[in-house]
């Protein structure tokens, strides 16, 4: 049994080295101890997937490596959803996300979409090849703070500049931060078609949401 001030540490630690089920003993451990799940979120998986996020993008972690820390931290998530939904916990946001129409490459926007979870948001996966209109409807139905899109081919970037004239004319797009990434892409694009953001990469994609949500 470890003493209340250690074992968020211990959490974050093991989360980092993906031993989930550690993950799932010590979140059921502080919460035997009477620690809050806001805590145990904030101080122990929160913590460990920032971490993640910071070697990542310094290209100390890689891909294999991210997503075996994210199973760690879904496995805790598993415990504490339940009892942040009771205890109305606010998240750092919603985030609709998903790849644009004609592109179904995935697995960026399943490490963002991952990422995000790490640092508290509550995110809908459209998957891939969706359609402007179909963006739309997920965001007049879930009402995000934030919506990402994704791309890696060149030839359907233009689906982006489609999604934002779309929420433009169902007179949503001043209800929505939009944040765009992809491989072919670039800040200066993500300017020309009227996002608000870009994100390089899957742990840059954090510090952006969190700067718009500031």
């Amino acid at each position: 049994m470890y003493a209340r001030s250690n074992i968020l540490e211990q959490i974050a630690s093991n989360l980092y080295q993906g031993e989930d089920e550690v993950v799932v003993d010590l979140v059921q451990q502080a919460l035997d101890q009477e620690m809050s799940p806001a805590e145990v979120l904030n101080g122990g998986l929160i913590a460990g997937m920032d971490e993640v996020g910071k070697d990542f993008k310094a290209g100390d972690l890689f891909v294999p490596e991210v997503l075996i820390a994210a199973r760690a931290m879904h496995a805790g998530m598993n415990i504490l959803r339940p009892l942040l939904a009771e205890s109305d916990v606010p998240t750092a946001g919603k985030y609709v996300i998903g790849t644009v129409q004609g592109d179904l490459h995935d697995i960026g926007k399943n490490l963002v979409k991952m990422m995000l979870e790490g640092a508290g948001f509550e995110t809908v996966d459209l998957g891939t090849d969706v359609r402007p209109d179909a963006f739309v409807a997920a965001v007049r139905e879930h009402q995000p703070q934030l919506l990402g899109m994704s791309a890696l081919l060149t030839t359907t970037m233009p689906g982006m500049k489609a999604t934002i004239e779309g929420l433009e004319e169902a007179g949503l797009r001043d209800t929505v931060k939009i944040m765009v990434g992809g491989a072919p892409l670039t800040a200066a694009f993500a300017e020309q078609i009227g996002a608000d953001a870009y994100a390089p990469d899957a742990a840059s994609a954090v510090d952006v949401a969190r700067d718009l949500t500031a």
